[in-house]
């Protein structure tokens, strides 16, 4: 199923203030995999609070373009085994 931005958007206000796991390119063959929650979305990037514990940042943003470009992938911890995983494709 193709998305969109729109479609990316709405995904994720409506997984405000949940469990993810990203990661994200770093540049030069490094990827970045970050903990957090959910915290806010806005019209054109979303914010995600970082696990004080792991990460030297309190926090990151990100726009929705990066999820559709596949630059970020984000899974959603889930109550059960199985996670929602959000990506361009």
């Amino acid at each position: 199923m193709g998305k969109t931005i729109p479609d990316i958007k709405r995904v994720l206000e409506g997984q405000v203030g949940k469990r993810l796991t990203l990661k994200a390119n770093g540049g030069r063959r490094k990827t970045i995999e970050r903990s957090g929650t959910l915290e806010e979305t806005y019209p054109a990037v979303f914010i995600v609070k970082l696990d004080q514990d792991t990460n030297a940042f309190e926090r990151v943003s990100y726009s929705y373009a990066d999820v559709l470009t596949e630059t970020v992938e984000i899974t959603f911890a889930e109550d059960t085994t199985s996670g929602m995983m959000v990506s361009g494709q």
